[in-house]
Parts: C-alpha cells; structure tokens; sequence
C-alpha cells in the first residue's frame, strides 16, 4: 500500500463510502473475472424497485431481478467505448421487464439501477486492491483503489508514492483498459483518477493521456465545509482537495448523469471549467427579473478549451433538469462552417438536434414541439422576425456562439422581435474588447470566464511562440540575398549550394511576384527543415489575403516540388471586386473553381474533403487559406501558422488558435508573421500593441503569445540540468563513468527527460531566426555541441541497459534535427533494443559498445528482458536463468568476480540461451514436445515445494503428457477469450492431477491443486 492510499481510502470513507475487505469482495463476485457485487447489487435492485397494479405494490420477480444483473454485464462484442456506452444507458434509464401480474395478465415495468433523485438511498463502497483476472488469462491486475455505486465499480483511482510521477499511474490505468487486460471492469467505470499526493488528474474510460485534465474547485466554501469534516488532523493535500471534489457521492452522480457525454466514439468528461461554467449558467437561468423572465449573460471559454460541448452538456443540462418547463434551445451561430460543425457535435453527443435550412425551416422547427436542440445560422432571423409572431415562452434558451461579433447587434433586436422573453446566452472564444465590455449589457452579466493563461496553465491548450518575418511589399535584389542568407545559415557549403539551386528556379521572376516567391521559398525551407518529419505528421496553415495571392502560393509550393499543399477558398464571386481587377488574375480564380468542382462535384463535398484529408490523412503538409477555416476549426496536427495577410483584434486572436489544440510530440503552436502584424510582445509588461491588441485588457490577454526568444531561458535552464545530473563524475571526458553513473534507472529516465525538453527547445531555436539574432552563432554551437554528445550517449545507454523508451514522437523530430542542423558523421537512427536471438543484429550492436562491462549489462538486459517476455512459455526453465543472472551480477558487484569473468559468464549464458532447453533435462517420454517439458517444468516444481520426491521423472513426464492431451482436445480459434472453454480445461486439469496425486499418494491442498492449474493454463495461453 502506498504512502498516497492510505488518505485517500480515509478521505473516501469520511464521504460515506463503506470499506469490504477484499476477500469478501471476491466471495460476492463468485470468481475473479467478475467485478460486479452481487449481492449488493441484488439486495439495491430489490429495495429501489416495485411496481404499482391495481392500487397495490409488488415487488419484481426473482426472475426479473436476476436478468437485470445479467444484462447490466454487457458483452464486450462491440469493443470497450460501446459497450460502456449501453451499460451507461442501462445506469441512466434502467431496464424494463414484463411481470405476470395477479389478473393473469402481462405488463412491462421499469427497474432502476441508480436512485438518481434520492443519493442517500443508494449505497458506496470501496475495495482496496482490487484483484481481477485478465481477459488472456495469464494474470491478474490490481488497481489500488475501485469505488462502487449499488455494487456496480463506477471509479478507479490509482495510487502513486510522492516521489513517483502521476504520469505512471495514468500509463498504468490506460494498460489496465487494453483488450488483453481488464476491459470487462472499466466497461463499467464512469470515473479514472492517478495521484500522486501532490498532483492529480481525472479522465473517463478509454481517455487517452494527453486528454487527462487537473481539477480545480471553483466552490471554495463547499470543498473548505468537506475538508474540516474529514481531513481535521492534517494539512490537506492536492490528493484530498481532488478526491472530495470528484468522488463525493453527490458529485460523482451528479458528474455521471450530466457532465459525461459520448462524442462519436470517444467518451468525454467535463473539464473543472465547464462542470462550474454549467453550475453557474443555471443559477443565473433560476434567476428571474420583474416580468418573470430568466436572466442572461456572456461565458468566455478560450478557444481550445471545449466550448461547443459545454454548449452540449448544457443543452443536456438544461432539457433534463428543467423538463417539466418543455424548454427549447436554440443554438445561433454566424458562419456556416461552424453551424454544420454544432449540428454534428449534437448529434454525435445523442441529442437530436435539427438544423434550419431557411428562416421558414427555422420558424417550422421552433414551432414543432420535436427538436430538442435547434441549429440556426443569425441571419435565418432575417425572415424568421417578418413572417414570426413573437413566441412567447420565458423557457427558451438562446445560446449565441462567438457572440462578441458585430453582425449580432442588428440581428440581436430581430431575434428579440421573435423570442421576446428568451434566456440569451454568448459564448465567446476570445477576450471581449474594452469597448465591448459595455455592450456586453445585451446579454446581461460575465457568468464565467477561462482564460488563455488558464488554458495554457491546465495543459488544455499549447502555448503560442511568436516570431516576426517582416518581409516588405516591394523587394529588391538585396532583401532577397538577405532572405536567402538567413534560411541558409545553419548549413554548410554543399547544403547551401542544394538551397541556390532550388531558388534558381524562382530567379527570373517579375517584380510584382518576387515578394509572394520569396515568402513562399522560405515556408517551403522553414517546414521542410523543421516539420516534415517521418511518422510524425505536423503540419501547417498558411492565411493569404486573397483567392489569387492562395492560388499563386499554391503554384509556388508546386514548382518546388517539396510539399504536398492544398487550398481552401469560397466559390469566386463573378465580379471578384477590388482582389482581382487585372483579367488574368480572376481567369485563375474561374479556372481553379472549375477545377474543383470537376474533382469534387460541388462546394461542400470540395471543401469536406480537404478539411477531412487535412485533419485525419497524411497527404496535405500545408492548408491554404484566405477566410475560411481561420474560425472555428479544429486540426490538432497543425503546428505552424504562417501569416500573410493584415488581421487585427478577434480575428487576429482566432486565426492563431488554429495551432494551440493538444497533440503528441508537440510542445507550442508556432506563429510566423510575414506582416510584421506586431510590433510590441512584452509578456512581463502584460502589454501586446500592433494589429489593435492594446484595444484589449491587458489582463485578459496574459499568456496569449510568448515571444519566440522567451525559449532561450528554457534552453539555459535544461542545458544546466543536465550537467547537474553528471555533477559526480570526476573525468569529463570518459564516456565509460558516464554510462555507469547511468546504470541507476531513475536517474536515467530523469535523463532520458531533461534531454528530450533540451532537445526540443533546441529544434525551436534553430528554426528562428530571432533567437539566432539574438544569442550569436557561439552559443548555439555549444549547445550543438552538447546535444550531440548526449544524443550519441542516450544511444549507447539505451543499447547497454535495453531500455525501450516511449518517446516515438520525439524520436523522429529529433532525427531531423540531427541530419539538418548538427553534423552527424556515424549516426545512427534509434531503434529500439534488438532481440538477444537475433544473433547477427545482436553481435553488430555489441560491436557498438566499448567496454567488456558495457557488453556484459548489454546481455544481461537483454537477457533479462527476453526472460521476462517469454517466462510463462516454461517458468521453471527461465527461473534457472534468471536466478544465475542475478547471481553473476550480485558476484560482480561484490567484486568476487572482475570485469572479464563477468562478461564471459553472461557471454556464456547468452549462447546457452540461444540453444533452448537441453533435451537432457527431461525423460525420455516428453523428449521433442516442447508443451510437455512446459508443463513438466511446472509440475516438478509443485512437487518439489512440497518436498516430494519419490514420483519418478517418468511418471511426472506421462503426466505432462496427458497435460498435454487435455489442452490439444479444448482448444480451437479464439479459445483464449472463451470463458467457457478455460472452465472445461480447469475442470479436466483439475479431475487428472487429482486422481494422479491419489494414486501416487502425493499430499496435494485444494490450493496447490488450483495454483498448479493456474500455472499450466498460463503456460498453455502462451503456447497454444
């Protein structure tokens, strides 16, 4: 048990949580693949559920009771998200079962799992270590801490000491959900926390790990009332504050019913923002001026932060709670994209929303009592408040996306005219303008705001790196021989003469072209320098200022021949106006629509393609764009927003969002401005000035770009932190005490650590031109230098201990960053540990490592990782090894033994290995049978703990082969999932060692019998 279980099992039972004891845990689960408990299921069904004939009550049958629990363990044919999905179902709405009632007749009533009005009715356990059987059968897994709502397992909490990383019990509970573990308890399970004591964080089945989120508590006096009750005789911690604010009963119901939603496929729980954002819109909804009308008012969610679910959890929210009201919600947004994209997120959450496709539909749609949720561009209230009689009802909630804009104010009165007495609620992505703040009166007060700083403070949201290009509209000779000379000054001579060539092809280009050819040339370097890496899929957006300036960007991309782009414009207007007056500009606009739409067929299949391709395929590197796609779209794998295209205030704001969405390997969204849009980034001043940011509060905008030079203090900083962990070592310049320092596997990993966040600041400094400028070319070569040195020294450790490190997308940004920036004479990739049989591949890597020492920790990792995977083939077999492993390593550190004898015994025990079991071990019944000498290896060392001898080899060698009978006749396709076919093998094992013990007059417990099964039936899921 853990130093962090302990309070956290006090903390849960102070809340009213009841402890069982594990093993009476398991006597109501029946067996250990089992997780729902039965018996405390059995006896809620019976007290929460009756139903009401005739003016009397009954009770359910025997029958239907027992099927409500049947049900309720849902198979797991349709794989973990679904199936979770229909047992939450199942928890929300319950089941309804036919009952044969007195008069002879049939009638279905409802049984309920979860008393959802009345929490005290239901009942909340806990069972520390919590032993369940893996679905491959070859083992258990024992999360710390399960928590149980009426007997069905609702929340898992894994436990970690202070001095482990959170992180660990995160990677843990997401192998835990794997297929071949325990997928059958987190079917159930609403609810997943990893702590650590002084760090946190909560997610829902299947979440993956950069999707887990902190909890912060908003209601400071309620968790301050819980702490003084059941933490009284200490300093709470993180742990307490967490554990009280998710698992109160109160709010783990209340969490399950509402902030839980199914997003397409993904399971979704609500962040701390949006649980307290919900909490506060309905206290402000409950309130009702004079005339009896509920109140209004703005939530400012940054962008990234989740808003259109917040939007659909309070729709939920509000249809559930409220129900009794027949409230409407009507969802207003102002672009197209962005109503298409709130009408599929409903949907895929399971609200039935409908969607106006005219102010008619509209005005249809909010008179026609079907649709729940409505989905309306603001415009449709252009003919909707002509043709409309105001509707009167004070039960009809407004939610008005990005609500700051202007187009709202006119439209506003109009959607007045038709909903007089609405409840109008703005949402809002970025920070409102001082000037707005006053016309914020229209929707009445701030509810609830989560700002940029907050987003980046939680890891919700990535911090944004700003770096300006100023490239002027006229460019001549000299601006772009300095252009060239910039993207060119990390490389040497034949690197540079790569670069000219490729420029060649732009030489001769006229004047009015030059600028757009230039910037163009330098994206193309920048990215494939920085970004296109192999399998780590980054991308970039590019904002132009017109449809012609897109598609000529588009042709230079093209003649470069370097990265696949793709461009995104709406269908050209036949005048095309003011952006293309000359006829050959707007000839190229026709001429590339009517390209598109001869690929696509139509405007939106067009778009949706691209976008889809963007967002979910590998092809496009680069999305061009002039308008659209800068609001309102979500691509996680887009890093790098180039900017050519004057924007200021909210759009400005919005624009750069685009790059700041969460995705594996990256660290910042990157911005690189070829406008010079700011002229002033003072972080510490809190003042942002160019492009109208100063029209903002400073406050308010804390944290929303940091200045690409701030990455110089980080690069100093993890520079000297790994120095420090190589402060003992007396030569510097012995690579061998290096490595040995390294044989302690904590501070490796604090290694492997600092040098990826070294690594990756570095890449960052590299690729600007801004840090170069300001640093000098010294000091980056020092850190070069450096990077080098442990690059190449985080190879041989990795080589000489098998680690296999999950930093997949490190690895490649990394590799580019060596090829491009960093001489690499004799690199060599990083790979993963080559297998010790692999005998060739396994040599040529020793032949890498210096020392006999390093050589002989190389076997014996290796080794020992080998063992481990194949253990459960032949335990007795590989425990040998094992044990002589551990023997030579023990003699070595004693000094009993020198560097060479200590290689030649590994070196020696590697060959042994490689020729597998010698047939000499085993009688000459099972010689050749493999599975046999498993199963014997097994079975003579149950025989041996319990010091029986006198069973001759032989007979211990038929038995092995009968063994070996049993498991041939059973199995078939699939058989490992197949509970059914485990229990015939258990119950023939289990009948033939029994009367095998009998006649030889070995004295086998009922327990050695079972662990024996146990341990052949391992074997035989390994083998067979």
């Amino acid at each position: 048990m853990t130093i962090s279980q302990t309070p956290a099992v006090k903390v849960l039972k102070g809340l009213g949580y009841n402890q069982l004891p594990s093993e009476e845990a398991e006597r109501m689960r029946g067996n250990l693949y089992n997780v729902l408990l039965k018996d405390v299921l059995e006896q809620k069904l019976r007290e929460l559920n009756d139903y009401e004939y005739k003016g009397i009550t009954h009770s359910f049958s025997e029958g239907n009771i027992q099927q409500a629990i049947r049900d309720l363990d849902e198979s797991l044919t349709d794989g973990l998200v679904k199936t979770n999905e229909k047992i939450y179902e199942s928890i929300m709405l319950g089941r309804s079962y036919t009952e044969n009632l007195s008069d002879g007749s049939r009638k279905s009533f409802s049984i309920q799992y979860i008393d959802w009005e009345n929490i005290n009715k239901n009942v909340f356990h806990i069972v520390e270590e919590f032993s369940v059987e893996r679905q491959d059968g070859k083992d258990t897994i024992r999360p710390d801490i399960v928590l149980f709502v009426n007997g069905i397992p609702f929340a898992v909490i894994e436990c970690k000491r202070a001095s482990i990383s959170m992180e660990q019990g995160i990677s843990q509970m997401i192998r835990n959900q794997g297929k071949d573990y325990a997928p059958h308890l987190f079917k159930f399970v609403q609810l997943v926390m990893s702590t650590n004591k002084n760090e946190t964080k909560y997610a829902t089945c299947n979440t993956p790990k950069k999707f887990w989120s902190v909890w912060k508590e908003q209601d400071v006096n309620w968790l301050q009332n819980q702490l003084n009750q059941v933490v009284s005789d200490r300093i709470p911690t993180v742990q307490d504050k967490n554990i009280i604010s998710l698992f109160h009963p109160e709010r783990l119901l209340d969490t399950t019913r509402y902030f839980l939603l199914f997003d397409k496929d993904v399971k979704k729980v609500a962040r701390y923002q949006q649980f307290f954002a919900i909490k506060e819109i309905i206290k402000t909804i409950e309130q009702r001026d004079e005339n009896g009308n509920r109140q209004s008012g703005v939530i400012w969610h940054t962008q990234g932060s989740g808003k259109s679910l917040t939007m659909v959890m309070l729709a939920k929210y509000i249809l559930s709670e409220l129900w009794e009201y027949s409230p409407k919600v009507v969802v207003v947004t102002d672009r197209v994209e962005l109503d298409k994209q709130i009408h599929k997120t409903f949907n895929h959450s399971r609200l039935k929303a409908s969607r106006a496709s005219t102010g008619k539909h509209l005005i249809n749609l909010i008179n026609d009592n079907n649709a729940d949720v409505v989905t309306t561009l603001v415009h449709k209230f252009d003919t909707a408040s002509k043709k409309q009689d105001p509707i009167e009802s004070k039960d009809i909630f407004i939610l008005v996306d990005e609500s700051h804009r202007t187009q709202y104010g006119e439209l506003n009165i109009k959607m007045k005219k038709v909903f007089p007495n609405a409840s109008y609620l703005g949402f809002t992505g970025t920070p409102l303008m001082k000037k707005e703040k006053n016309t914020m009166i229209r929707f009445g007060k701030l509810i609830h705001q989560y700002t940029i700083a907050d987003g980046v403070a939680d890891k919700a949201i990535l911090p944004l790196l700003y770096e300006g290009r100023m490239v002027e509209q006229t460019v001549n000779q000299k601006a772009i021989d300095n252009r060239l000379e910039m993207i060119t000054r990390h490389l040497n001579d034949e690197q540079k003469d790569q670069v000219m060539k490729k420029w060649s092809k732009f030489e001769r280009i006229a004047s009015s072209d030059q600028r757009l050819k230039t910037i163009a040339f330098d994206i193309n370097n920048h990215f494939l320098d920085n970004y296109k890496t192999q399998g780590s899929n980054f991308k970039a957006m590019l904002a132009t200022n017109s449809k012609i300036e897109a598609i000529r960007y588009l042709e230079a991309f093209e003649e470069l021949e370097d990265l696949n782009c793709a461009v995104v414009v709406s269908p050209p207007d036949q005048r095309e106006g003011h952006e293309a007056v000359d006829v050959a500009s707007k000839d190229k606009i026709q001429q590339f629509w009517k390209r598109m739409m001869d690929r696509y067929g139509d405007a939106d299949k067009y778009e949706d393609a691209i976008k889809d391709e963007f967002v979910n395929g590998d092809d496009i590197d680069i999305l061009i764009v002039v308008d659209k796609l800068l609001t309102g779209f979500d691509a996680p794998k887009a890093s790098v927003l180039y900017i050519d295209k004057p924007m200021k205030e909210h759009t400005l704001l919005q624009a750069i969002a685009r790059v700041n969405r969460l995705y594996e390997g990256k660290d910042y969204g990157v911005i690189i401005d070829y406008r010079g849009l700011l002229e002033k980034l003072d972080d510490a001043m809190e003042m942002y000035s160019g492009s109208g940011l100063e029209n903002f509060d400073p406050n308010d905008l804390k944290g929303a770009i940091h200045d690409v030079v701030e990455i110089v203090g980080k690069i100093r900083q993890h520079h000297s932190d790994l120095w420090q962990i190589f402060s003992p070592i007396k030569n510097k310049k012995d690579t061998e005490e290096y490595e040995v320092l390294l044989e302690d596997k904590k501070l490796r990993d604090d290694f492997y650590d600092v040098l990826s966040k070294f690594g990756r600041n570095v890449a960052i400094a590299l690729e600007s031109e801004q840090i170069y400028n300001s640093i000098g070319q010294e000091e980056l070569n020092k850190y070069k230098r450096d990077l080098k040195f442990f690059q190449e020294l985080r190879k041989s450790v990795k080589l000489r201990y098998s680690d296999t490190i999950d930093h997949k997308e490190y690895e490649a940004k990394m590799q580019k960053l060596m090829d491009q920036y960093i001489s690499s004479e004799d690199m060599m990739q990083i790979t993963n540990p080559v297998d010790i049989l692999d005998r060739d591949r396994f040599e040529e890597e020793m032949d890498r490592l210096g020392s006999k020492r390093a050589k002989a920790d190389a076997i014996r990792t290796r080794l020992t990782k080998s063992i481990n995977e194949k253990y459960e083939e032949n335990p007795a077999y590989y425990k040998k090894f094992s044990e002589r492993i551990q023997q030579a390593l023990d003699e070595y550190k004693e000094k009993r033994i020198n560097e060479a004898e200590y290689w030649q015994r590994m070196n020696k025990m590697k060959e042994e290995y490689r020729q597998g079991a010698s047939e000499d071990n085993y009688p000459s019944n099972i010689k050749g049978n493999g599975n046999a000498q498993a199963f014997y290896g097994v079975t003579k060392d149950t025989f041996n703990e319990i010091n029986e001898k006198k069973t001759s080899y032989d007979l211990v060698g038929e038995l092995a082969l009968d063994m070996d009978g049993i498991i041939r006749e059973h199995t078939k396709v699939d058989w490992h999932d197949n509970t059914d076919v485990h229990n015939r093998i258990e119950q023939a094992l289990d009948d033939l060692v029994y009367e095998f013990a009998d006649k030889q007059g070995i004295e086998l417990d009922f327990d050695q019998i079972d662990k024996l099964i146990e341990q052949i039936k391992t074997v035989a899921l390994r083998r067979y």
